[in-house]
């Protein structure tokens, strides 16, 4: 009752508060971003748009973990040598390699257990086998199971210095120790793979996006991962001196910063760390009914790529001129 009477309360506390920002922010240079970003999404990216309405999202954590039926979803090979690992709105993906795993995110501290480890039995792969853990960013949906692996199964965790630092003035409890710092344009390599790491800030103070290979069919492609997706609204990021316009020029910044970096790499597939914005949703379904020959989903090709970057660009400049109007 008590988790209930408090989203009540923190949805009309939002709803109020945004009423004013929609009344005062009409701009016909906001208005003329989110046509841009509309025209960017075409049919690809549709459901990105939303991030141009200046309402945003939050997410509100109760006291209590849902029910398991709320969460749960199924793991899934999704290419030969990448596997989803996630619940049905927040993903973990697993990299295998000549040389064990590498594990991106880990989903929240109650969902843990199910979704990576038992997920990974499921699939046929080792949990002992994973040698990193790279947390895109320090949101609990995030790194919320870190520190349950770290205790488990003693693999490095690596997160920016900027993320270590926002974690430490988290009042979550389950966090994972301190351990590597991530840099931009860092690379690790394990075995046969090799994944670069783009500070893109914006979501967190030290978000991080990725690059990396994948195999479909034995066929090469690479894959690239936008770490953190909506805008800075609060979380204790928003102040003073980095007020709401500093976190969407950041935004702005490493949304162009990828995508040079995605292009670069030649990079053909987009994926992200929540389903609603990679398409996972209707993706993952599709999969499961794929004959052969037909082609893979998540491979949409450069163009995509740069488009769903574009998407994430023109909403944050829409937001900034929404702050100016």
């Amino acid at each position: 009752m008590k988790s209930s009477v408090l989203r009540v309360l923190s949805a009309v506390a939002a709803a109020v508060a945004l009423a004013g920002v929609t009344a005062a922010g009409q701009s016909p240079a906001a208005d003329a971003h989110t046509a841009a970003a509309k025209k960017a999404a075409g049919e690809d990216w549709v459901h990105l748009t939303n991030l141009c309405d200046p309402r945003g999202e939050r997410e509100e954590r109760g006291d209590t973990p849902p029910a398991r039926s709320e969460w749960h979803a199924e793991p899934q090979k999704v290419f030969d040598n990448l596997y989803f690992l996630g619940e049905q709105d927040v993903t973990s993906w697993a990299i295998t390699t000549s040389d064990g795993i590498i594990l991106l995110d880990a989903v929240r501290d109650y969902s843990v257990e199910d979704e990576v480890i038992q997920g990974m039995k499921k699939l046929g792969l080792d949990p002992a086998k994973i040698k990193y853990l790279v947390l895109s960013h320090a949101h609990f949906d995030h790194f919320g199971g870190a520190k349950f692996l770290q205790d488990r199964y003693s693999m490095p965790v690596m997160m920016t210095a900027a993320d270590w630092d926002h974690l430490a003035r988290s009042k979550d409890v389950s966090k994972p120790r301190k351990d590597r710092v991530v840099t931009d344009g860092q690379t690790l390599t394990l075995g046969d793979t090799t994944i670069s790491l783009v500070i893109t800030p914006g979501h967190t103070p030290g978000t991080i996006s990725m690059i990396f290979p994948v195999k479909d069919g034995g066929t090469p492609h690479v894959a690239a991962l936008w770490g953190g997706t909506n805008f800075a609204y609060g979380g204790g990021m928003v102040t003073e001196q980095q007020p709401r316009a500093f976190w969407f020029q950041s935004s702005i910044t490493s949304a162009q910063h990828f995508a040079d970096a995605a292009d670069k790499a030649g990079a053909d597939v987009m994926l992200s760390n929540h389903s609603n914005r990679d398409g996972s949703k209707t993706k993952l379904p599709a999969l499961k009914s794929r004959k052969a020959g037909d082609p893979n989903p998540y491979v949409v090709g450069p163009d995509a790529v740069k488009r769903y970057l574009t998407v994430v660009e023109e909403c944050a400049k829409a937001g900034l001129a929404r702050l100016g109007s």
